[in-house]
């Protein structure tokens, strides 16, 4: 109680002082600053901007290009591991086992030391596969995400170098089994369990019943020789239960034999049988009977049993344990999020090059003109378009951090790596699975043709939304560090790198809007920079006020659990808003770190498209509160058209700076060259 009502004075306080702060500033607003004379130009500019592909390319691919092109290279030399249209399950999944063991083998790339030593790479090889066939990207994904950095992450010495060699190449094949058919997000409600027998110095593992099954299992089915089973750790006691759960640790489980694979007595494995998408991966279910494993297969990097059964950790408590053990997995998060741009950046560009080629009518007595020129399919493709870049640049910047963090194991990026994880992940791939169908409509019947990828693509990126987190779970999670953070700026803690933004925005953000701005509606106010982010911060912060003092009343009646249920669609809101502002902040960054002056317009004139169509689309939030008045709304929306044209001026050199090969993007409607693309969907059906 009286942390509640020092907070509420304090708010009181500040309300006071950002009163007498708004009168000022309302009396003498603050013009925007102009001294940056290149953005001037590039707001003010009214001509086609003119874009070299290839500068603009060099920007977007980075450093990692080389080794995404030896992928598509050995792809290209190698037709018979191309995913045919039509494929049965079981040739599908012995194609993408073929597929990695080729990547591995035969093109010499070795994906499984760079998950620890230089992440960054990693993701452009699990980007650069996926592209080729998503199923290999995530078979990929799982054996050494999952399954090598599990042991990487969650073991020591001794299983580095037990297991290392073969996971790297591929004698290992190995699974991650955490979810079970009762529980997915709730990690701590796991079943399994690991009891710990002090006679024989081994763990029992058993499935107590049929909701602990581990169900889901990518490379179980098939392939799979060994599985990081998720169990909670039962020791012996001396009280009167008798044991002691020490919750939820990562074992070592071999499934199959070594040398004959065949499954290995006391487990049971079932195929979960054909997917909506993703047939190439052999996703299985695993039932434990009394296996016994060595006490040495816990990976116990956060807890240890001795020989006589004495449980020992540098972390004191249960929930901290697997607070840990769960940070260090994040990997698959940011491996997910910088795929899913990657299939978002195949979709456009296939939509893109269609819409530039397909005609359809025209004035009279005119030609016809090409769909792209309709206002109708700019308002479609051009944002989603615009949409892509700003992915781009925000997945490469948590996958910087994420590399930052691996190098320096610093508990603050720790926290921020994990909720901006969390929310990327959740943001990017929920944005590319509905984008995926827009672009399957934008191109009419063709889109519809199988040939032509928006089916595959669609159904095997759909999982994306579930699985290594929940989407609507994760974006709860970022909500839920949203309030934290609130909650420590009054008792006067820090705030994490990625919240920064927050420090002022309760004397700020949250001021009522100025009269006088909000009714600004010029071109260069509106494309300037700080006004984009002002207005998404803005949004986000009175989000956050408000659904603070929303979950405080709620929880006087309803209790926490409640007062959280009450307000989940708001706190959903919050975390989308906020995510939005970190993908403005990023891209805004991009571009002023861009060395080519042409590139860096062609982007800021992206960027503004980003920008003002978010803005535009939650514009009811803004006029609720005066931010923006009925004439600024109205030029927002204008302009939001008129930049939605000027980049579909560009579209064409916009894709091709993604520089995906034909060979990559396989869609006859989506090739490079307009002349062939009839022609090459025309001798596909047999003409």
């Amino acid at each position: 109680m009286e942390h509640n009502q020092t907070m509420e004075d304090e708010v009181q306080s500040a309300s006071a002082a950002r009163r007498i702060q708004r009168l000022s500033s309302h009396l003498n607003p603050i013009l925007p600053d102009h001294s940056d004379n290149l953005e001037l130009q590039l707001c003010a500019s009214r001509v086609k901007v003119s874009v070299n592909t290839q500068r603009l390319s060099d920007f977007m691919r980075g450093k990692h290009r080389d080794i995404q092109e030896r992928v598509y290279e050995y792809f290209n030399s190698r037709p018979d591991l191309l995913t045919p249209i039509e494929i049965l399950k079981d040739e599908h999944r012995d194609l993408c086992a073929r597929q990695l063991l080729g990547v591995v083998r035969d093109a010499g790339i070795k994906p499984f030391r760079y998950v620890a030593e230089d992440p960054s790479k990693y993701f452009a090889i699990i980007e650069a596969v996926g592209s080729i066939d998503m199923s290999l990207g995530i078979k990929m994904g799982v054996q050494y995400s999952l399954w090598g950095g599990s042991v990487l992450n969650l073991g020591t010495k001794k299983h580095k170098d037990k297991y290392f060699e073969g996971i790297d190449n591929l004698e290992y094949f190995g699974c991650f089994a955490m979810t079970e058919l009762h529980h997915g997000s709730n990690v701590q409600g796991l079943q399994t369990v690991a009891t710990f027998d002090p006679l024989t110095d081994e763990f029992i593992i058993n499935t107590p019943n049929d909701g602990a099954i581990k169900w889901w299992i990518g490379n179980a089915a098939v392939h799979g020789k060994f599985a990081t089973v998720f169990a909670k750790l039962i020791l012996p006691s001396q009280d009167k239960k008798g044991i002691s759960d020490m919750g939820v640790h990562a074992f070592i489980v071999p499934i199959r034999d070594l040398k004959t694979h065949q499954t290995l007595p006391g487990i049971e494995i079932h195929d979960c049988g054909h997917k909506i998408g993703l047939n190439g991966v052999d996703n299985g279910a695993l039932r434990f009977r009394s296996v016994r494993i060595p006490r040495d297969n816990l990976l116990n990097r956060f807890g240890d049993v001795s020989r006589d059964g004495k449980y020992t950790s540098s972390l004191p408590t249960i929930n901290k344990r697997f607070a840990a053990t769960l940070g260090e997995l994040v990997g698959g998060r940011v491996g997910l999020a910088y795929s899913s741009v990657g299939v978002l950046k195949i979709a456009v560009t296939i939509a893109t090059r269609y819409s530039l080629l397909r005609q359809q009518f025209g004035p009279p007595k005119k030609p016809e003109i090409s769909i792209l020129d309709y206002q109708s399919q700019q308002h479609k493709l051009m944002p989603m378009l615009a949409s892509t870049y700003a992915f781009h640049f925000a997945t490469l910047h948590l996958v910087d951090k994420y590399s930052e963090m691996k190098k320096t194991h610093d508990e603050e990026l720790v926290v921020d790596v994990h909720a901006l994880s969390a929310g990327l992940k959740a943001y990017v791939t929920s944005y590319t699975a509905k984008s995926l169908s827009i672009c399957r409509q934008a191109c009419g019947g063709h889109g519809y043709a199988a040939v032509n990828r928006f089916g595959s693509l669609r159904n095997d990126h759909d999982i994306f939304q579930t699985f290594e987190g929940d989407n609507t779970v994760l974006l709860q999670q970022v909500a839920g560090d949203l309030l934290k953070q609130y909650k420590e700026k009054f008792q006067g803690g820090t705030l994490s790198v990625t919240w920064n933004y927050l420090r002022d925005s309760m004397n700020t953000y949250l001021s009522q809007p100025n009269p006088v701005t909000a009714r600004w509606e010029g071109e260069i106010h509106l494309r300037d920079p700080k006004f984009q982010l002002d207005a998404f911060r803005y949004r986000t912060s009175r989000l956050l006020h408000s659904a603070a003092l929303r979950f405080r009343k709620h929880s006087k009646t309803l209790g926490s659990f409640g007062a959280w249920n009450r307000c989940l669609n708001h706190l959903l809101t919050l975390a989308e808003s906020h995510i939005e502002t970190i993908i403005l902040e990023n891209f805004i960054e991009a571009i002023r770190s861009c060395p080519d002056a042409s590139s860096r317009a062609a982007l800021k004139l992206v960027c503004d498209l980003y920008a003002t169509e978010r803005i535009w689309n939650d514009i009811g939030t803004y006029r609720n509160v005066d931010y923006v008045a009925p004439n600024k709304a109205k030029a927002i929306h204008k302009l939001t058209e008129y930049l939605s044209f000027q980049v579909k001026e560009i579209a064409r050199e916009l894709v091709d700076a993604f520089d995906l090969p034909d060979h990559v993007t396989r869609a006859p409607i989506g090739i490079q060259s307009p002349v062939e693309a009839y022609t090459q969907y025309t001798q596909y059906v047999g003409f």
